[in-house]
């Protein structure tokens, strides 16, 4: 007779206290990620507005580098809390291993970029040579010692799945707390360490170690907190049944997060089309996503939360714990977006006093910060309905969202806005983007209700 398994939390807690039980501790630690992006541009804001432009610059590289991180947890993720769902635990080991197995793939493409790809990327942009230079010594070093970043979502991502956030939100915070207290040891350089200032590339040095620690801790507590999952070689050995349904998720998600660096690669494109401010307006679009990460990465968070309470109860035919959760998620959602449209409103020269802007940063940052801030309560919605796309595995349905908030809606909308030479006129497409990817979302949850959690009911 085979031991008895007990029930994993997530199908039987109340769903508003267990939606509270994992979202907080995910929500402080990306409050701590935000905080972190933060203070990162503060203290490189002191070095020069190039090397803040740089980093600007940098963040489509970056964003490929997590999104094919992020993909391949999320894949993982959703596999994952499906199998336990489902009681089938060897599936969930070896959903585990060959995310693991995929992560070293997707590290050793990135690793090859850095070396021969990123001095490309950055002459080719519209750029001072100190902006250029400064990137290229950022992105090289984040971009060689990926594997760190690779290893600490996935890693985190199977807790996360487990229903073990606290411990996430313990990792992420070492990381964090780590690299802001090395920012200015590597930045500015200490004389009686033998430690020369660095810049740019110090703040990528800090990063790295940062995320080498929360890998480091995140491994430790998969292996002494968490007995859901197990780790172990015979787990990588590849398998269809794991790589596939991992992929059918997570390649959307990474594609997504490629699609966002298309569009901040391009958006830069257009803002330094415009020649007195062309940089500055880079600058300020960087500064930009640094301070509204302070609402969308707790917003993510939850997300992140919602994703492993619908995959599990999906597998475990709990249609009514489904629902549940997706609309309490979207009612803190939507008070957490009210309230940075509200700070952006209000307080954005405040905000961006940060960053010792330069008058003329002053002026455009004010403008973007306003002007753009009114899409977040309509992106609230949005991103919850993603998480039910994602959960569910229909993961192309976020990839096709993605498309129209990025490349369909925002550019062309940008584009067209920026010949009316005024550059505070483009913020306003992000408005446009966003409305258009609501009503595609509210489409496509019709019809995943529809198809996946309608019939649940039927079961009854």
């Amino acid at each position: 007779m085979s031991e008895r398994i007990p029930e994993n939390k997530m199908g039987v807690m109340p769903v508003g206290k267990l939606l509270l039980n994992m979202a907080l501790p995910m929500v402080i630690s990306m409050l701590v990620q935000a905080l972190y992006n933060v203070v990162d541009s503060i203290y490189v804001s002191q070095v020069s507005e190039n090397a803040v432009t740089a980093l600007s610059l940098a963040f489509p590289i970056q964003n490929i580098q997590i999104g094919a991180a992020v993909g391949i947890g999320v894949g993982v993720n959703a596999l994952l809390s499906k199998s336990l769902g489902e009681k089938n635990h060897a599936m969930a080991n070896f959903a585990a291993g060959n995310g693991l197995l995929l992560a070293c793939v997707c590290t050793a493409a990135i690793m090859i970029f850095g070396i021969f790809g990123v001095r490309p990327y950055y002459l080719m942009q519209n750029t001072s040579a100190a902006t250029a230079e400064a990137g290229m010594a950022y992105s090289g070093i984040c971009c060689i010692f990926t594997l760190g970043v690779f290893l600490e979502i996935l890693f985190e991502r199977l807790l996360q799945a487990t229903g073990r956030t606290f411990h996430t939100m313990i990792t992420q915070g070492v990381g964090a707390v780590a690299n802001i207290v090395l920012d200015p040891v590597f930045i500015f350089g200490v004389d009686m360490l033998g430690i020369p200032a660095m810049g740019a590339a110090g703040a990528a040095i800090a990063t790295v170690i940062g995320q080498w620690m929360a890998a480091a801790l995140a491994l430790i507590f998969n292996i002494k907190c968490n007995p859901d999952v197990k780790l172990g070689l015979e787990f990588l050995r590849p398998r269809a049944d794991a790589i596939r349904p991992i992929l059918t998720v997570g390649v959307p998600s990474a594609i997504m997060n490629g699609i966002g660096s298309i569009t901040n690669f391009t958006m830069n494109q257009i803002l330094l089309g415009f020649q007195a401010v062309g940089e500055t307006a880079s600058g300020v679009f960087g500064i930009y996503f640094k301070l509204q990460s302070f609402f969308f990465m707790p917003l993510f968070g939850m997300n992140n939360a919602a994703i492993s309470i619908v995959a599990y109860n999906y597998g475990a035919r709990k249609p009514e714990r489904i629902i549940r959760t997706l609309k309490i998620a979207y009612g803190a959602a939507l008070t957490l977006m009210i309230c940075g449209t509200l700070a952006f409103q209000l307080i954005p020269e405040v905000l961006l006093g940060l960053f010792n802007p330069s008058d003329a940063f002053l002026e455009i940052g004010c403008a973007a910060l306003r002007n753009i801030s009114w899409h977040f309560p309509v992106a609230a919605f949005s991103i919850i309905m993603i998480s039910s796309f994602q959960a569910l595995g229909n993961g192309i349905y976020s990839t096709v969202v993605s498309l129209c908030r990025q490349l369909i809606a925002l550019l062309p909308a940008a584009y067209l806005l920026s010949l009316s030479g005024v550059v505070n006129r483009v913020w306003w497409a992000f408005c446009v983007a966003e409305a258009v990817s609501a009503l595609v979302c509210a489409l496509f949850f019709l019809r995943i209700y529809r198809r996946k959690i309608k019939p649940l009911f039927a079961e009854k």
